[in-house]
């Protein structure tokens, strides 16, 4: 595997082995020997992703910052002479479709099979080529943890039909469209594109969704390894189940403030007016926390242009405090760290409170991605990393943290 060393650094920062790496690719190119009677097999990469700001403002047409992480989930591909797609993913059954019929199927919803014709319908709409491979796959993005291991296998699959049937000539943010489609209208959940164009860009972005369609990406040219903070995302390992009505309640909530003003989003609702409007709109509403959850919409708007402009001027401190102010938003307005149906499960609520108690205020901490259950993000200064981990462990057990790095690389075949 000595020919991926030189990508190793771009895919996965500073945490990784060059042992470690080299094993597990080989581990996948043996598989696919085993699987598929050949060794000449080509690599695709794809990273989980993180949200670094902008918690759940892309459904109404807000802003976000994303970035892909060293977490990835990694495939070995051959071409085959017939329209079929195969994917035997790791702890999986081994699905297959045969992609001469693109038509939605509803015994489909849900499945990973949904997804690789949602995705290839998205290519034959574009008037672009597709064929058939065969695949083995294994991940390392966490399941559960807010960091996108489905769209992660999505944007992978869009790439493999990319490049084998296209020489790579759709851009990632194209990719992340078709997988968001295939989701949408095949698998059958209403999800926006934040997670698929972070996994599948690369890097730091900053992601304007006022058009949904075409939203406006903007790469932040930014290190993080140049600032002495390790970024920590602990699972605090709540009970996820049950939670689907919290979600769903969020962007409709959101969505009754802009109704008043006959807007469908609140991305179209001027904020001064709903500021002015506040006590008028609580009469004629009836639902505070609606009111509260679209404060936060445009403080977290306003909060991701600013953590923007910090990050493009590597003002890293001033960048930390808004994560913090991110957090508190989330917590106060939005209110997704915990279910008002279960009061007394408050996971995600003890690991703010005992990271806060370690930082003593140096680094930052915020819920990630959805909330209710699931994980927190953290900036820990790396003199106290350990210290850090071992403390979250003594509340939420061992291995409950990950220490992750931000991946340079797109969505791409490495080999």
């Amino acid at each position: 595997m000595k020919e991926l060393h030189g990508l190793y650094p771009s895919l996965y920062g500073n945490e990784y082995t060059e042992k470690d790496m080299d094993e597990r690719f080989e581990a996948l190119l043996d598989k696919h020997s085993e699987l598929f009677g050949t060794k000449d097999a080509a690599i695709f990469s794809a990273a989980g992703r993180t949200e670094i700001a902008g918690n759940h403002t892309d459904h109404n047409l807000g802003k976000v910052i994303g970035a892909s992480i060293n977490l990835d989930t990694i495939g070995a591909v051959t071409k085959r002479n017939d329209n079929k797609v195969i994917i035997a993913s790791e702890g999986f059954p081994v699905c297959e479709v045969d992609i001469s019929d693109l038509d939605v199927k509803e015994n489909e919803r849900n499945k990973t099979e949904s997804l690789i014709r949602g995705i290839a319908k998205g290519f034959a709409d574009r008037g672009i080529d597709v064929g058939g491979w065969q695949a083995n796959t294994t991940t390392r993005v966490l399941k559960g943890s807010g960091l996108s291991s489905s769209a992660a296998i999505e944007v992978l699959t869009a790439e493999i039909f990319n490049n084998l049937y296209n020489d790579d000539k759709l851009s990632s943010i194209e990719l992340a469209k078709m997988s968001k489609y295939a989701e949408n209208v095949y698998f059958g959940k209403p999800s926006g594109l934040l997670d698929q164009a972070c996994c599948a860009h690369g890097g730091v972005i900053a992601i304007d969704f006022k058009d949904n369609d075409n939203p406006v990406v903007t790469p932040l040219d930014v290190d993080f390894n140049d600032f002495p903070y390790s970024m920590i995302i602990t699972d605090s390992r709540g009970n996820h189940a049950d939670l689907t009505p919290e979600y769903a309640a969020i962007p409709p909530e959101m969505r009754l403030i802009a109704s008043y003003y006959g807007k469908e989003n609140l991305r179209e609702v001027d904020p001064e007016a709903f500021i002015s409007d506040f006590g008028l709109l609580r009469k004629k509403i009836g639902n505070d926390r609606a009111l509260l959850r679209a404060y936060h919409f445009f403080s977290e708007n306003r909060r991701v242009d600013r953590m923007t402009e910090c990050l493009q001027r590597n003002d890293f401190d001033e960048f930390l405090l808004y994560v913090e102010d991110s957090g508190n938003s989330s917590f106060k307005y939005l209110q997704n760290v915990y279910p008002s149906s279960s009061p007394y499960e408050q996971g995600l609520s003890l690991a703010l409170a005992y990271s806060d108690e370690i930082l003593q205020g140096d680094g930052a901490s915020r819920v990630h991605g959805g909330g209710f259950a699931g994980t927190i993000q953290a900036y820990v200064p790396v003199e106290i990393v350990d210290k850090y981990i071992a403390g979250m462990e003594s509340v939420f057990g061992e291995g409950c943290c990950t220490r992750i790095a931000i991946r340079k690389r797109p969505v791409s075949r490495i080999l």
